[in-house]
């Protein structure tokens, strides 16, 4: 059993006699029905032998990772089955069937992607509307736990069970094998779910995937995959009958283009068991169809020798960024996924990096282009790419084009440079050895996933061990010549095809772009890196090193505090459950309080460029050589009431990360390059926003829902106009230097040795400036309840539209265990609301509800639900949503409902607690915050038990007591509609006895 999980829920169950006497939880939901031990099943019998080899691995040498079982059933369905405890007591399921968008036929365009909807809505062991529920009883969370993607080569089914008994892991092979081999597809089905996929389909459209559209029709013209949607069209699905859907299904759902795959914390014995009794019997109807020919990528008449520039398109989108993608085509076949075969890929993945690393310094340098990456990938079974992307600064796209040519040429006419090469392989020798450190950690969800995405390409697996060895058994072959060698067959291709996207009309033709991609280019050197070694031992120190004044635990396990004389704080749990692993994060400052009204622009550029700004002489690629070979981060946040440094580092390197977030607030550098850099893509961005409701909300959310604090504002090119280098120093080098520091150290790593670091890193930095009153004290303010709806307008398609209503809450942790029945009163809010506007209603696809509840300021939570509609169901949003409120307040719930509530959310907090992270992030403040490390010991039990009561008392006080607040965006040109008038029952806000104590 994982040590974490068995420490805290040790906790939380000493815990539970202080839960009962407050009387908060005497009637607590019970655990998931523990079940005797079904009757055994017949032994599989399909199973393949160590002797014989596996059907994944055939035409195969790379070793075969034996901790998979794999067998074949003999009506052609092929599984694989493992055992893995990553999180305990889960199962995760993965039914691939082979067919995607690319099966249909033009008048089936969709049908792959209704089929999925339709087996999840009514099947042979699930009546119409039961799956959500059926398996929320089994602990598992609808659209988390409980999913399915379609791509254009597969449709898969993914269930991730947690807290299996045998009795709940047999009940799921059971319901997900009715819905793989007896759907109900009837026509009443069909028209159900056809206006959910509308719904769907409505919310992906826009700018954006207008752009995406004309992008496969150009670079796949006369191939499937150029005009086949996994979601459809509006007529193809408008046509679906019962019989036309069941007609695609019976081509295609049969065993043979079926693999189940099952990963968990079973024996797999016994899933290979499951998998042969349940789907074992199944036959598919008339003859195997062999899959349609996805087509080739072909030259233009004509053409001779060489790489001939072929299909173009210039789109103009007045509301989207400038972007330029051409790519070098070559058509797809299978490969026998050998070592050698192998050893290509990895030194095609080098030759990559090497061209990603210049382009991205010809960026920092103040280029032509904000980014520019180059990609090879094997895209559908359709074409063998590789693709080059990146979005000029301005109008002046062909000398972008040339500039991002001219890197490539450079590549194409000199070998890299043996230290460029090492530098990268270092880069790769890090990251396959960190999977081998952490393959006990590795969760069964991920190994799954990891065949299925095996299986669409043809390829197999290989065990973190396999994956390195295969690696470091090319090292010889990671040379100049070798490397040059597959950069240029990176660039050699059937065709070249391009797509070039601008907001302004005539800024570009076909006509031009063809001749200048066909334009030869000089090759540009200047962004290859200089030799330059840069070392943690040759950097300077902080200061002298500081003294402790104080360790202590925190009372809780083994979890350390430690003080030193100049205010610092650190807070250490120093754990072997995640070998190698190590989370750090450090909370410094004040946040978003610590701003002015005015600094809004210096705040949306601070996220971007404050860490690549450097420290000291490290310039942004220094903090890159100073990376290489190791696992390090250095992520930067802006929280409510403190900023962040986050990183998952692993034991070698956590103390120079440590010296690296030190560093940055005790001698940071103020390059101006990044601050230009963030400011023009802050400034390029901004009119993206307008492309759809989705965007709207991403961009004025938050201002709105802090009664329009300026701080919070989305800076626009007029406003990003007036920043400069100097102006983001005079904002930003203050708050470095204020505030309180506090540093979380969890995972396995050396407790003293980290001590010692942190004396001579945070221990030396200069006595903080602590917080002035007026910063300390500001607080969001939630808008009056008599505010207006506020209307917002996009400039997206006229059926696009989106909604919001909120009710605020509080934050801090006095009364933080209400929080967390929050949590559950809004799994209560998001099922009901799921069901009106989805299930019953069609008008949303994925409406949802989030309670907030910020733990270091008393106040600025909220409960909010949000949803796209079209315009004209915005004020139906708003009626549900109210109507449901007040139903919670006024109406006896259901246990059976509250179950289906409680049961996913404590499973999805029990899986999470698997991580150090998880619990870093429960106990960051407790070292200016006690409190907090005995609210830890109440966690699990406050998300697994509640009483009705409970949670009518937690929405008379937070969504009776005042009107929600709303927030609308419309498509422009359009009027808010107007709703029937909804009747709200007044309630006074009382608290439940004890609740948050």
């Amino acid at each position: 059993m994982n040590f974490l999980v068995r420490a805290f829920g040790a906790l939380a169950l000493l815990s539970s006699p202080a839960l009962v006497a407050t009387g908060l939880f005497a009637q607590g939901i019970e655990p998931l029905p523990q079940a005797s031990e079904p009757a055994p099943l017949p032994d599989p019998q399909f199973l393949q032998s160590d002797d014989e080899t596996p059907w994944l691995y055939e035409g195969s040498n790379v070793p075969v990772d034996r901790e998979w079982k794999f067998g074949k059933i003999d009506n052609g369905l092929r599984y694989a089955v493992r055992n893995n405890g990553v999180p305990p007591g889960q199962v995760s399921l993965r039914v691939r069937i082979d067919a995607g968008s690319l099966h249909e036929e033009d008048s089936e365009q969709g049908y792959a992607h209704l089929l999925e909807h339709l087996l999840f809505r009514e099947s042979k062991y699930l009546d119409v509307g039961e799956a959500i529920p059926r398996w929320q009883r089994l602990g598992a969370t609808f659209g988390h736990d409980t999913n399915a993607t379609t791509s254009p080569t597969a449709t898969v089914y993914n269930i991730d069970l947690p807290a299996i008994t045998p009795e709940s892991l047999e009940e799921s092979f059971k319901l997900l094998s009715g819905m793989i081999q007896e759907p109900v597809l009837s026509d009443t089905n069909v028209q159900a779910e056809v206006p959910i996929v509308l719904a769907e389909m409505r919310e992906q459209g826009g700018a954006n995937q207008r752009v995406n559209e004309a992008t496969l029709e150009t670079l796949f013209a006369g191939q499937r995959l150029a005009n086949r949607r996994p979601i459809g069209t509006p007529e193809t699905l408008g046509a679906a009958t019962g019989a036309t859907v069941e007609a695609f299904y019976s081509r295609w759902y049969r065993p043979e283009n079926t693999v189940v795959v099952a990963v968990g914390d079973v024996d797999p014995l016994r899933l290979a068991e499951l998998v042969e009794k349940y789907f074992g019997d199944w036959q598919g109807e008339g003859a195997l169809v062999s899959a349609p020919d996805f087509g080739d990528p072909v030259p233009p008449a004509g053409s001779d020798g060489g790489t001939p520039v072929g299909e173009l398109a210039v789109l103009t989108e007045p509301d989207m960024p400038r972007s330029l993608n051409y790519a070098y085509m070559r058509p797809w076949r299978p490969v026998q996924d050998t070592v050698v075969y192998n050893e290509g890929l990895m030194i095609k993945a080098i030759a990559q990096s090497i061209i990603n690393r210049r382009l991205e310094t010809r960026a920092r340098s103040g280029g032509s282009f904000l980014y520019a990456q180059v990609q090879q990938d094997d895209i559908s079974r359709s074409a063998d790419a590789t693709i080059v992307s990146f979005a000029p600064l301005g109008g002046d796209w062909e000398a972008a084009l040339a500039d991002v040519r001219g890197v490539i040429a450079d590549a194409l006419a000199t070998p890299p440079s043996q230290e460029e090469i090492d530098r990268e392989v270092a880069e790769f020798d890090t990251a396959f050895a960190s999977e081998v450190e952490q393959r006990s950690v590795i969760a069964g969800g991920r190994l799954a996933d990891n065949i299925v995405r095996a299986i669409d390409i043809r390829e197999t697996v290989a065990a973190p061990e396999v994956a390195l060895d295969i690696f470091r058994g090319t090292g010889p072959r990671f040379n100049p010549e070798e490397v040059f060698a597959a950069t240029r067959k990176l660039f050699e291709g059937d065709v070249i095809r391009g797509v070039y996207v601008t907001p302004q009309a005539g800024e570009a033709q076909e006509a031009a772009l063809r001749l200048a991609l066909a334009r030869e280019v000089s090759a540009d050197p200047d962004a290859r890196l200089a030799n330059r070694a840069v070392s943690f031992d040759e950097l300077p120190a902080i200061g002298p090193a500081g003294t402790i004044v104080e360790r202590k635990n925190i009372g809780l396990l083994d979890i350390e505090q430690v003080e030193f004389a100049n205010g610092v704080r650190a807070v250490l749990w120093s754990n072997t459950d995640e070998p190698g692993r190590v989370s750090a994060k450090v909370r410094f400052g004040a946040g978003y309080r610590a701003f002015e009204p005015e600094d809004a622009p210096y705040v949306t550029v601070g996220e971007i460029a404050l860490v690549a700004s450097g420290l000291g002489e490290i310039d942004e690629n220094d903090l890159d050589r100073l990376a290489t070979g190791r696992k390090m981060q250095f992520d930067f946040g802006i929280d409510e009431a403190v900023f962040t440094f986050t990183a998952q580092t692993r034991s070698a390197d956590i103390e120079d990360q440590l010296y690296l977030f030190a560093a940055k607030l005790g001698m940071p550098r103020w390059d101006p390059n990044p601050v230009l850099r963030a400011k023009a893509a802050a400034e390029i961005g901004y009119a993206s926003y307008s492309s759809s409701p989705a965007a709207m909300i991403a961009r004025d959310l938050e201002y709105y829902l802090r009664s329009a604090d300026p701080r919070w504002v989305t800076p626009t090119p007029e406003m990003m106009a007036d920043v400069t280098p100097q102006g983001f120093r005079e904002v930003w080098e203050p708050r470095l230097k204020e505030g309180p520091v506090e540093v979380l150290v969890f995972g396995e790593f050396d407790r003293e040795a980290v001590i010692e670091t942190l004396r001579e890193t945070f221990g030396a930095l200069p006595p903080r400036q602590p917080l002035v009153p007026e910063i300390a004290n500001r607080l969001p303010q939630f808008p009056a309840s008599d505010a207006p709806t506020r209307v917002l307008t996009h400039r997206g398609d006229a059926n696009q539209a989106a909604a919001v209503i909120a009710w605020p809450t509080a934050g801090g942790t006095v009364r933080l265990r209400e929080s967390r029945q929050l949590e559950i009163l809004t799994e209560l809010f998001s099922n009901r609301l799921l069901d009106a506007l989805r299930e019953r209603l069609g008008a949303s696809y994925a409406p949802q509800a989030i309670s907030r509840w910020p733990t270091d300021i008393p106040q600025g939570g909220t409960i909010m639900a949000l949803a796209q509609l079209e315009p004209e169901n915005v004020p139906v949003f708003f009626e549900e949503a109210e109507r449901i409120a007040s139903d919670l307040a006024t109406k006896p719930i259901p246990q059976d409902e509250i179950d289906r509530a409680v049961q996913p959310l404590a499973q999805r907090y029990s899986r999470a607690a698997t991580s150090n992270f998880f619990w870093l992030l429960q106990l960051e403040g407790v070292s200016t915050d006690p409190t907090r490390a005995q609210l830890v010991r109440s966690l699990i039990g406050d998300y697994s038990q509640t009483r009705p009561e409970i949670m009518q008392l937690l929405a008379r006080r937070y969504l009776a007591a005042r009107p929600g607040w709303q927030l609308a965006v419309i498509p422009e040109g359009q009027e808010l509609a107007q709703g029937q008038t909804h009747e709200r029952p007044s309630f006074e806000p009382t608290a439940p006895a004890m609740m948050g104590r």
